[in-house]
């Protein structure tokens, strides 16, 4: 029998989530299972079992996961040396002089502990100049020595190789791979020519590190993964998502996990893309609040925000990446006092012990904890009724850690996590938007992760955004989001060139090369001419600048518009246009190959706006600022047109939804959930 159904894993902090998506049904089935830190592996494997995947019925298996990310932070990825060019060998200390924003005006700054020291970064004679010519050969029997030097003297585990100027010429670099793949076959590499194609050394030394540093481990766990869903009968396609969206293959995956990095928050990136596409909906803020973090993404004229200069951990990685701004203020974020005031993470009591109300042994009390105490959630329908929380416990633990050493009530203490979170929230909302020029008047909240309907109201009624959509089953969207995406690959090069010296036809040819490479990527992936979309972008700034501006270059017919869409652009970045001419900087294309998706259809209509809730519950009311009745709704219960004023709280399996009394709610033609505040148009 032909394989029909379309499975997606998420791993989080607290839980797995996973979705199954049967073609010729349209039926989806969605469940979480707790995260397994010590063998995440199984985790996966419990999360599918719980949805009763039949893998040799499944024909694409796709996966999100922080692997690599939480092998850097918690730095335990693998012991990793550099080889570069001869008298380089300091460029991945030295990096720039700039120093990180929140970090600008303390005079006790120090530069964070390298991954890589000094002993373990290794120069070769060999050069090729700007130009991408040969100018020194590389030294064979020098690399030879240096490689072994690396693995028997410093235990190396994987090496990254980035010689300059490489982004002209890999030439030295792919001899190289060579030398040191037959020299000491057992280590991980990385070639920085087979990241990114773009200059600066600096930037492109640390993203091969970065790359080679979490490479053993992602290629293990990805091989694990891979062997026990083949052995459970599944022959269908792997795929892991990329950070700046899509997917790739797990095989070119584990080629260069860099791209990995942040997979699994842009599964809901491009879920809410997808949610907005079909609502009319161009310009959003994504906001995924799981257990352990808030995640949250600007989507302007239907897409996210992409970087490709971001960090990680003070670390530049020059790939793209989703703009995403991470806080510590998951479900899970422990809340804690320094003896004056009440804080909010950004330590997570994580999948275990968990919060205090899990039973799992949590001593320190969490976001969760302080809901539980504000009435907001049922203690007998978490996860559908499959775990009881303990309410005794939880308030317990807030009486205990927080109201009586700060002489506060338990109401007074929760309300307090609650505010202070808030407040955390408030300022990564405006640095992507009020700090690049946006009002998030002007833009529309999707809401999601385990915690994120219960809180995000809340959020929006702080920024002003004009509303939230909180879509089906929320807590499993960025699983969903996976099911949504493309299988795509970002080809660049770099090309500094001033606009007005610029030969369009040469500017078409360099692009047609790209287009090439990216055509054949998805050609050996199985996509035909008809399943392929090659879209084209320009990196530009004016003559004397240091930072770029991404414009659109798809269907222009000369550089003058090239020019017009520039100064465009620029203006709605900075507020003004220049008199310096425009350079061009990067040529950049994505190749995306289009997956067969879950269609988002309308749903039947209700036949009456009305509709009565299945209970009340006592909560707090941040619009009252006090304790009153929430009508209680079932959102099975729930139908396109009707209308539910708040305070309100809306149960589902695997979430809740919380709005107070200056709010309301609707449910569009899609089933979406849509809260605004009351009166407003």
């Amino acid at each position: 029998m032909e394989s029909r159904d379309r499975l997606a894993v998420d791993i989080g902090g607290t839980f797995v989530d996973s979705i199954k998506f049967d073609r010729d049904t349209g039926e989806i089935d969605v469940e979480k299972a707790s995260t397994t830190p010590d063998r995440p592996q199984d985790g996966v494997l419990n999360a599918i079992d719980k949805v009763d995947a039949d893998l040799s019925g499944t024909e694409a298996f796709v996966h999100g996961t922080t692997l690599g990310l939480n092998a850097f932070l918690e730095r335990e990825g693998a012991r990793t040396g550099i080889i570069t060019n001869e008298g380089f060998r300091d460029v991945f200390e030295i990096g720039r002089t700039n120093v990180e924003r929140e970090s600008m005006y303390d005079i006790r700054y120090e530069k964070p502990e390298l991954i890589v020291p000094r002993r373990r970064r290794i120069g070769v004679p060999g050069r090729i100049d700007a130009d991408g010519e040969v100018s020194e050969p590389l030294d064979e029997a020098a690399l030879r020595e240096a490689a072994r030097e690396l693995v028997d003297e410093h235990d190396v585990e994987s090496i990254a190789v980035c010689f300059l100027h490489s982004y002209r010429n890999g030439e030295h670099e792919r001899e190289a791979g060579e030398i040191i793949r037959d020299e000491v076959p057992e280590v991980s590499l990385s070639l920085s020519s087979e990241i990114t194609g773009e200059y600066r050394e600096y930037e492109r030394t640390s993203t091969a590190v970065l790359d080679a540093y979490i490479n053993p481990i992602f290629e293990s766990y990805v091989d694990r993964l891979d062997g026990a869903l083949r052995d459970d009968g599944f022959d269908g396609s792997f795929f892991i998502t990329r950070s700046g969206g899509g997917t790739l293959t797990a095989e070119n995956a584990t080629t260069a996990p860099v791209h990995t990095i942040l997979s699994g928050p842009a599964g809901g990136l491009i879920g809410a893309s997808q949610v907005g596409s079909v609502t009319d909906r161009d310009n959003l803020i994504a906001v995924d609040m799981g257990g352990t973090s808030l995640d949250t993404c600007v989507i302007e004229d239907g897409a996210p925000a992409v970087e490709y200069d971001s960090t990680l951990g003070h670390m530049p990685m020059m790939i793209p990446v989703y703009d995403i701004r991470t806080i510590g203020a998951g479900g899970g974020s422990i809340a804690w006092h320094d003896g004056e005031f009440l804080k909010v993470g950004p330590k997570s009591a994580g999948a275990d012990p968990g919060p205090i109300c899990y039973g799992n042994g949590g001593t320190e009390p969490t976001v969760t904890d302080a809901a539980v105490a504000l009435g907001y959630m049922d203690p007998s329908q978490f996860l559908g009724g499959d775990m009881d929380l303990n309410q005794t416990g939880a308030v317990d633990g807030i009486r205990e850690k927080l109201a009586d050493p700060l002489d506060m009530s338990v109401d007074e203490a929760s309300r307090g996590v609650f505010d202070v979170t808030l407040a955390n929230t408030v300022g990564a909302i405006r640095e992507i938007t009020v700090e690049k020029g946006l009002d998030p008047r002007d833009f529309t909240m999707v809401s999601y992760g385990g915690a994120g309907p219960l809180f995000v109201p809340l959020l929006a009624r702080e920024i002003g955004a004009k509303e939230v959509l909180i879509p089906h089953a929320p807590s499993v969207f960025s699983a969903w989001g996976m099911l949504m995406a493309d299988v795509v690959y970002d080809m660049a090069q770099t090309s500094i060139t001033v606009l007005d010296e610029l030969d369009f036809a040469e500017f078409d040819e360099e692009f047609a090369d790209l287009e090439t490479e990216g055509a054949e990527k998805l050609g050996e992936e199985g996509f035909g001419s008809d399943e392929r979309t090659l879209e084209r972008f320009v990196e530009m700034r004016y003559l004397g600048q240091e930072h770029t501006v991404e414009v659109d270059a798809n269907d222009i017919d000369d550089l003058s518009e090239l020019g017009e869409r520039f100064e465009e652009r620029h203006e709605t970045r900075y507020g003004h246009t220049m008199d310096d001419p425009p350079e061009v900087v990067h040529l950049r294309v994505r190749a995306i190959g289009e997956n067969d998706k879950p269609a988002i259809e309308p749903r039947e209509p209700a036949d009456d706006p009305a509709v009565e809730p299945v209970g009340t519950r006592e909560a707090y009311c941040f619009a009252e600022r006090e304790t009153i009745p929430f009508d209680v709704y079932d959102r099975e219960q729930l139908r396109p047109g009707h209308e539910l004023d708040g305070p309100a709280i809306i149960q589902e399996p695997t979430t809740t939804i919380v709005y107070h009394s200056d709010q309301t709610a609707e449910i569009d033609e899609y089933g979406h959930i849509l809260i605004s505040e009351k009166g407003s148009e």
